[in-house]
């Protein structure tokens, strides 16, 4: 189930009054108050809950999509209500992410690189979180590398954007935006799966349709929060 089929249209938008809304808590033990106190998973900030986070003017300013904080000062996710609160990602607020759509050759035989992610086991673009201190440039090679051992640290990708993504882990106060980026190739090249990844494979590129058809064939599934990011590629594209 997606984001936008949690919630109402009309009710979506921060601006509408919602007295009843109840959002679920869709906070992992590990996560929680009282886990956090003993423990910090490596991949997370230590703050239990936004009021603990100390930066917010500076997250909002480095942030890849605008976001505004309510009155408690609390993060509220840009595109509105998602039916979740608490907190399953890194981080409270805009966890920046990036995604490598590494795309080979022309017309009939465009293919585009995908890999099984092994948490929800969906046919999904390489990427990942973006790593403190890292650009989302290195991000795009660190991930590539990692999840297929392609490596494309030579090539100059093309920026598609900068969006929210509709990822099943996000909720009113924390959510994923990332940037895609258009690798362009001759031929495919040999890949490999890695971190995160239980199969790297090449499939066809000539419309989302198409993409959808094998690997639909194969039994396997498209991520939804993807679609938009290949459709762009696509566009893109068709376009040159």
């Amino acid at each position: 189930m997606t984001r936008t089929e949690t919630i109402p249209a009309g009710r979506r938008s921060w601006s509408v009054n919602w007295p009843e809304y109840a959002p679920t808590d869709i906070t992992p033990p590990e996560l929680r108050p009282s886990a956090l106190a003993h423990h910090v998973p490596d991949w997370a900030e230590a703050a239990p809950t936004p009021a603990d986070v100390q930066d917010w003017p500076q997250r909002q300013a480095a942030a890849l999509v605008a976001f505004q904080l309510d009155a408690r000062g609390w993060p509220l996710h840009p595109q509105g209500r998602t039916g979740r609160t608490g907190r399953n990602l890194g981080k409270w607020g805009e966890n920046a992410a990036a995604d490598p759509i590494v795309v080979a050759g022309t017309g009939r035989g465009r293919r585009v690189l995908l890999i099984t992610r092994d948490d929800i086991a969906v046919e999904a673009i390489p990427g990942g979180m973006v790593d403190p201190g890292e650009t989302a440039p290195i991000t795009l090679v660190r991930e590539l590398r990692e999840e297929t051992h392609v490596d494309l640290s030579d090539h100059r990708p093309v920026i598609l954007g900068r969006d929210v993504v509709d990822d099943w882990r996000a909720s009113d106060c924390a959510w994923v935006a990332s940037t895609s980026a258009l690798y362009l190739l001759p031929v495919p090249v040999a890949a490999i799966a890695g971190d995160d990844a239980a199969d790297a494979n090449w499939w066809p590129f000539g419309s989302l349709n198409k993409l959808d058809a094998a690997i639909t064939a194969a039994g396997r599934t498209l991520y939804a929060a993807h679609r938009p990011l290949l459709q762009r590629a696509l566009d893109h594209l068709d376009q040159g």
